[in-house]
C-alpha cells in the first residue's frame, strides 16, 4: 500500500474541485473530438526525414529546452539544403547563449540521428515580418504551417 499525506490533499482539494467544477459549467467538452495539432504533429505528406525530425524535436529536445523556459518550434526543413528551420520562443528569445544551444544540443543530436540534415537555422521575429510582406514576383505563395492546418479545418495551438 501507498502512503499519501492527506494533509497536503486539504490544501489542494478546494482549487481542485473549483477547476473542475468551472469546466463542468462551461459547457465545454471534457474530451476534444479532433485531435490536437502543434508544430510537431506528423501529418500523411511528411516524409521520413520530417517525420523523424519532427519526432526528435518533441520527445529529446523540446522538454530539455522547456526546462529552462524557452521553447522550440518546427518551422520547415528543406531537402535540398538539409536545413532544418526552427523559431525559439519564451526564455530562448534574446538569450545569449541560445547560439550555443541551437547549434552544440539542436544541430548536433539532429545531424547525429538524421544524416539528411546539415545544421539548423533559427529563424527570428524579424523573419516573420518579412514573411508577411506580399510576394513581389509572379511566383506562387507557399503556403505557411498554420495556413495549411486552416484550410484542412484542423484546429492550431502552440
Amino acid at each position: 500500500s501507498i502512503y499519501l499525506d492527506q494533509s497536503h490533499w486539504q490544501h489542494i482539494r478546494p482549487q481542485v474541485f473549483s477547476t473542475i467544477m468551472d469546466h463542468y459549467a462551461s459547457g465545454k467538452p471534457a474530451l476534444s473530438s479532433v485531435a490536437e495539432v502543434t508544430d510537431t504533429t506528423i501529418f500523411e505528406d511528411d516524409d521520413e526525414v520530417v517525420a523523424m525530425i519532427k519526432e526528435l524535436l518533441e520527445t529529446r529536445i523540446r522538454p530539455a529546452v522547456q526546462e529552462d523556459g524557452g521553447d522550440i518550434r518546427y518551422t520547415g526543413f528543406d531537402p535540398e539544403s538539409g536545413l532544418v528551420s526552427v523559431k525559439l520562443a519564451g526564455s530562448c528569445v534574446g538569450c545569449p547563449s541560445s547560439s550555443v544551444t541551437l547549434k552544440n544540443g539542436v544541430e548536433n543530436m539532429l545531424m547525429h540521428y538524421i544524416p539528411e540534415v546539415t545544421g539548423v537555422n533559427a529563424e527570428s521575429e524579424e523573419d516573420d515580418e518579412e514573411d508577411e510582406q506580399p510576394p513581389t514576383t509572379n511566383e506562387p505563395k507557399v503556403k505557411s504551417y498554420e495556413e495549411r492546418l486552416a484550410a484542412a479545418g484542423i484546429p492550431f495551438s502552440d
